[in-house]
Parts: C-alpha cells; structure tokens; sequence
C-alpha cells in the first residue's frame, strides 16, 4: 500500500498502519490529500456529523473509518446494549462515550490488537437516535422526535399533537445522565406563562403523566369521576360537582374508599356536619371514591367498597378546575 508503512502482527502477517495521530489530529498538518477527503466528507455528510460532545447511544447509527486503511471502513448500529461490532477487535462498548472518547477506545484496541499501527479513527453520525427526545404519556402522538434539539418544552409538546384530554399539567423531564427527575408544573393556558417553557436537551425523557381522578358515586345527582387537571379537591367540592347528595342519601353514612399499599381501606366522612360547616372539609387524593348510600339500603360493611368500585367504573369522567 503507497504511502503506509507496515507492522508485523504476532501471527506473521502484516497490518497496515496509519499516519501518526499527531499528523491527523484536529488543527494540525494533516496531507492535502486527507484534508481533500475529509472536506468532501464534511460536505457532503454536514447534516449528519455530530459535535464531539454528543453522547452516542442504543439505536445510533454511526460510520467509522480508519485513516489510509479503506478496508476497515464501516457503518453499524449501536445495539440496545450500547456496543458496535467492527472488524478484527470484535464488539466495542460505546454508550455514554462522547465521539472523541469512542474514536480513542477504537483506536487504542487496533494499537493494542497489532491490527494498524498509530490508528487515525473518524466517526459520523448518520442517525442519532439517542440523542433525540422521548415524549411519552398523554400527548396526542407519543414518540422520540430525533430533530427536536435546541427546542423548548412547548413546541415539542405541540410537534406532539398537545396534551390528551386525561392529561395533567404537569410534565417531569429525566435529563439524560442524571439522577435527579426535573418536575414542572404548567398552567392551562401555555401561551399565558412561559416561565415553564424550559429548553429541552438530546436524550432527554419527558412524561406527561395522566390527571388525577376522584369518583363520586351513589345516591348524587350526577354520579362522576372527575379528572382534576390542575389543584386539589375536597369532599364538598367533588360533592358539589356531582350534583350534590339527593334527598334520598344517607349522609350519615358517605365513606371514602382508598387504595393503599396494604389493600383498600375506608374511612366514614361526617357529610352532614360538612355541610353544617361544624367540621372541616376533606382534601380528597387521586383514585378515591367518595361513596353515599341511599337511605334504606342496606349493604354488608364488607361489600361497601365492592359495591363502590363497582359504581365507580361504569360512570363518565369529566375534567374539572378546581
């Protein structure tokens, strides 16, 4: 091969070794052949190169090239794994390398294999799966939006098709490589406060969690389970908002039922003296029931939560303002 010295490889055979990297690192003298070669790369791959300080990750695919040795020249995915098989040296973990570090790694397993001597390695990014931003939970049209760096939460919500009619407003962002889950809590209307219009990063995870739900059933005028996008609500609230108790209700004996980690629990509510204002009012949590029997009926003490879930399923949900 013109131009390359060569290595003796332990077998015996021979390897091909590239310039010295001193030559070909970034603003050194590098010959005006590779400077020609590597300008037409740029020129022709400008939308798909990626700054050093991008990270790779599963699902990238990448093409990597060796200096004067053409014949180990490839194109590969990332696997879920987060390696990439090349040739001689086998599989290579990159994830959560940036490109200089994985071109390092690469180069120093072919200096270390006997493969090329002084390796020169260049990667490219043809598609950066990784570093494109997942949408998930109650947006129209969950997904990962590759094209969506240097955007702002809002407009990649809107790329999303906006929130869902169960969604909370609120979304949590997991910013790729740290622990801690950034909460932001929105208003209704986006266009009235932009203080949560937070830039979004490459590889960033966002969620849109679903609207808490609380279910009035029994004797009501409108039983409901009331999706409370924004707020909390309390018993008379949520009573209120279903209408209010008919005057066939035993007030006397409205129960909210809970799920906890220990199974369901139910806890009697004195609606009579809520209504009096003789005893405070109750802030109800997400998935509660608030149960009013009807006077007369009569329901074994143990059948009173089945009874209400029961209910509670079979009633329309509508979203409410508190």
């Amino acid at each position: 091969m013109a131009g390359v010295t060569l290595a003796q490889q332990p077998s015996g055979g021979i390897a091909p070794a590239a310039q010295p990297a001193s030559q070909m690192a970034v603003g050194t003298s590098v010959p005006q052949q590779a400077k020609t070669a590597d300008a037409g790369k740029e020129a022709n791959n400008s939308s798909m190169f990626a700054a050093p300080s991008v990270k790779l990750g599963p699902g990238d695919l990448i093409e990597i090239g060796v200096y004067n040795v053409p014949e180990l020249a490839t194109k590969a995915r990332v696997s879920g794994s987060g390696d990439v098989y090349l040739p001689l040296i086998d599989y290579v973990h990159i994830d959560g390398l940036t490109l200089e570090e994985a071109q390092a790694l690469i180069e120093k397993r072919l200096e270390d294999g006997g493969f090329v001597r002084s390796p020169h390695v260049t990667i490219f990014v043809d598609d950066a799966t990784s570093q494109g931003i997942t949408l998930l939970g109650e947006v129209s049209r969950p997904g990962i939006y590759p094209e969506a760096a240097d955007h702002k939460l809002y407009a990649i919500i809107s790329e999303a098709g906006g929130f869902t009619a169960s969604a909370a407003r609120r979304v949590d962002i997991i910013r790729q490589g740290k622990t801690e889950t950034i909460h932001i809590d929105l208003p209704r209307n986006l266009s009235d406060d932009l203080s949560g219009n937070v830039d979004v990063q490459p590889g960033d995870t966002i969620t849109v969690p679903r609207a808490p739900i609380v279910y009035v059933v029994g004797d009501v005028g409108r039983p409901s389970g009331l999706l409370i996008d924004n707020g909390r609500l309390t018993v008379l609230q949520a009573l209120a908002l279903a209408g209010g108790a008919n005057h066939t209700a035993k007030l006397g004996d409205t129960r909210i039922i809970r799920k906890t980690p220990a199974g369901m629990t139910e806890t009697k509510v004195q609606l009579k003296k809520m209504l009096e204002a003789k005893t405070p009012d109750i802030t109800l949590q997400a998935d509660d029931i608030l149960f009013i029997p009807i006077s007369g009926l009569r329901v074994a003490a143990a059948r009173t939560a089945e009874a209400a879930i029961s209910a509670a399923t079979a009633i329309s949900v509508y979203t409410v303002h508190p």
